[in-house]
């Protein structure tokens, strides 16, 4: 299992996560997404911790904290979502066969 923690400073770095999060246990890992366009943090990270016991006090101890200017959003995460297709050059324009999905104008993609 592992633990959602959002709202984060954008400067918060993996190992600031790592320093807070190991008060309440071993911290296995830490991982903070990035935009695929900038490269900068996107304001949440994943902590995964070796014991669910210690997930379960960080959780309790840490939602709603401020910390570096920030309140803090922490829980269980959750399972990824699939995502429905289409959306994409190729994708779903509004229906319609082949394989620009019916909308001409987007035929050269």
């Amino acid at each position: 299992m592992s633990i959602y923690v959002g709202n984060l400073a954008y400067n918060a770095t993996e190992g600031d996560i790592t320093e807070v999060f190991s008060e309440y246990g071993a911290v296995s890992r830490v991982t903070v997404p990035t935009d695929r366009e900038t490269g900068r943090p996107r304001g949440f990270a994943f902590v995964e911790m070796e014991k669910e016991a210690d997930e379960d006090a960080a959780i309790e101890a840490l939602d709603g904290a401020e910390w570096m200017g920030r309140e803090l959003r922490v829980n269980k995460a959750r399972p990824k979502e699939k995502r429905a297709g289409g959306g994409g050059p190729r994708g779903n324009f509004g229906g319609g066969g082949g394989r620009d999905g019916g909308n001409r104008e987007f035929s050269r993609w």
